[in-house]
């Protein structure tokens, strides 16, 4: 289930997030290639900047993101580090396909991705907190 963002689409990651999620995918490379992969790949484009100059709706580590997908669904989840997840508290990982779709998003932008069985799908971030 790999995700594909346009080129129009621009992330932001932070300086401290962009080399501990650096750390993460090289570290998972073995267990999850493909995911680990798509998170590098996504690094390596994304806009790297301080902390503090992450606009505030932008999905970042630990942010609760509300989106829409293109089923009429909308969840809200937090993004959290593979150690924390839980999907009975609406925690998902970094290290998942929606999860590496989500991280440096801003509000009003919208991923596409490919599932395993073929199914295209897209969602639309719609709050950052």
């Amino acid at each position: 289930m790999m995700a594909t963002r346009t080129r129009s689409t621009h992330i932001i990651v932070s300086n401290a997030e962009y080399e501990r999620l650096t750390d993460l995918a090289s570290a998972s490379m073995e267990r999850l290639p493909e995911v680990a992969q798509e998170l590098l790949d996504e690094l390596e484009r994304a806009k790297i900047v301080d902390a503090k100059d992450v606009p505030t709706d932008v999905v970042r580590m630990g942010s609760t993101v509300t989106f829409k997908s293109d089923d009429g669904n909308t969840r809200t989840l937090k993004l959290v580090y593979p150690a924390d997840e839980s999907l009975d508290e609406h925690r998902i990982s970094v290290m998942t396909p929606v999860g590496v779709a989500l991280i440096g998003l801003g509000t009003g932008q919208s991923i596409s991705w490919t599932a395993r069985d073929g199914k295209h799908h897209r969602l639309t971030v719609t709050k950052v907190a």
